[in-house]
């Protein structure tokens, strides 16, 4: 494909490479039931299943060849009554209802040969800043509106010598929790891209012993590659939902690596959807052959090229006439590509648009939300890194109605709560497509923005 791509023919439906996997889209009737709680309690829980007319704010799943889907296409939905019957699901509750953010662990200078494991081998030259702990845990509180979100006092982690270990490729290094130090298995990294990695497993059961009195749950964040199991590469990160702990690393997010690991830049969401870019990435698969493009479903006021209203200057109410995902592309084509010589500053934010998106995702598997086969939402299941970046944000009708009843929030309160985090972000991509998707769905709320 060119580099040049003006993402003219948006696609709703999957890819046509699901008529290969067994994946099957829940009807149109199953979804809306699955956002439904049948009685609803006291009539709280709105109807939250979106509009079907003008396109709708939401798409299905992409199934592009290598995802989630694509490789376990029978993976069972969790409706809101599944998620309601679940007797492991954690409640928020009065005196446990704080999400604790911890960041990357201090290193101690007997140790200081550790902070080079966060340093990726193949970062084509150039450096960027990495995500802020403080602009993921606001983000987050955005995310999670209705829960309480802070930071844990920054002293709280500090790697150490693990039973006076002298080397410099030690197997186990200690970190200290204040209480205890716990030892926290490392190897090489079998692809070579960091210099070793740290086990996720020990890191799990490191948050658990720091969980505080009153958390509902906690995120440790880590600036160094992760392994899980032997068979590993790597991973980015997991939750353990019961014992209300999650784990991410950033490190392998890093925008330095995007050519290496083939992670796509401008076709991560909204673009993903591009129809062209989803013939490319079937045409690819091996034995799939020329895949025939999907069928576009037309709203009145559809454009036929998005760069004909791609001006930074262009009135908001015009974009909500569009789909949300029309507007998200839009809104992201307003600030300069990120293929052509990107700045540090936009570079910078990608990053942290990945921190913050693998965070909401695994703390919402803290709340007990499954991953998602209903639609395109932030609580997919993710199988590469290129899936992960061509997922939403968001969530979608039915993890959104699971999100609500846990906190007692209002919609449009959460989404105007969000709205004022991205506008805080002007060289995010992923923000400046968020608020346009948040603002061309809720027109009504953000005519006075």
């Amino acid at each position: 494909m060119a580099a040049v791509c003006d993402h003219r023919t948006l696609s709703l439906s999957s890819s046509s490479y699901v008529k290969s996997t067994g994946y099957s889209w829940p009807t149109e009737q199953q979804r809306e039931a699955a956002a439904i709680l049948q009685p609803a309690p006291r009539g709280k829980l709105k109807r939250t299943a979106p509009s079907e007319d003008n396109f709708g704010p939401f798409c299905a799943p992409l199934v592009l060849p290598g995802d989630e889907l694509s490789e376990d296409p029978d993976y069972p939905p969790q409706s809101i009554q599944d998620w309601m019957a679940d007797k492991d699901r954690n409640e928020v509750r009065l005196g446990k209802n704080t999400i604790y953010v911890a960041a990357p662990p201090a290193v101690e200078p007997s140790v200081s040969f550790v902070k080079s494991w966060s340093e990726p081998k193949h970062a084509d030259g150039f450096s960027v800043e990495a995500p802020d702990v403080e602009d993921i845990a606001e983000y987050l509180k955005a995310f999670f509106y209705g829960i309480a979100v802070k930071l844990l006092p920054s002293s709280t982690l500090c790697l150490t010598r693990w039973n006076g270990s002298t080397s410099s490729t030690p197997r186990h290094i200690g970190l200290n929790t204040q209480t205890e130090c716990i030892r926290i298995r490392t190897r090489a990294a079998r692809d070579g891209i960091f210099a070793r990695q740290l086990n996720l497993d020990d890191l799990l059961d490191a948050a658990i012993s720091i969980l505080p009195e009153d958390a509902f749950a906690l995120l440790l964040l880590v600036p160094f590659d992760l392994y899980e199991s032997p068979d590993d590469d790597f991973t980015c990160g997991r939750a353990y939902g019961g014992s209300r702990v999650a784990v991410i690393s950033t490190a392998r997010y890093h925008p330095g690596l995007d050519r290496h690991q083939n992670v796509p830049r401008l076709h991560g969401w909204p673009a993903s959807h591009c129809e062209r870019y989803m013939r490319a990435c079937c045409s690819e698969a091996d034995n799939a052959g020329a895949a025939r493009p999907n069928k576009k479903r037309k709203g009145k006021d559809a454009p036929s090229n998005l760069a004909e209203i791609a001006s930074p200057s262009h009135d908001w109410t015009t974009y909500a006439a569009l789909s949300p995902l029309h507007a998200a592309v839009v809104g992201q084509n307003a600030l300069p590509s990120l293929e052509d010589d990107p700045s540090t500053a936009c570079l910078s934010a990608l990053w942290l648009g990945r921190a913050c998106r693998t965070a909401s995702h695994e703390l919402g598997h803290c709340l007990g939300i499954d991953h998602c086969v209903y639609w395109a939402c932030v609580m997919q299941g993710t199988a590469s890194l290129k899936e992960d970046a061509r997922q939403p944000p968001f969530l979608c009708p039915v993890d959104l109605a699971k999100l609500l009843y846990a906190t007692g929030a209002s919609r449009d309160d959460r989404y105007l709560a969000i709205l004022a985090f991205c506008n805080k972000q002007p060289d995010s991509h992923l923000f400046a497509a968020f608020a346009a998707w948040i603002r061309a769905q809720l027109p009504r709320l953000t005519t006075s923005d």
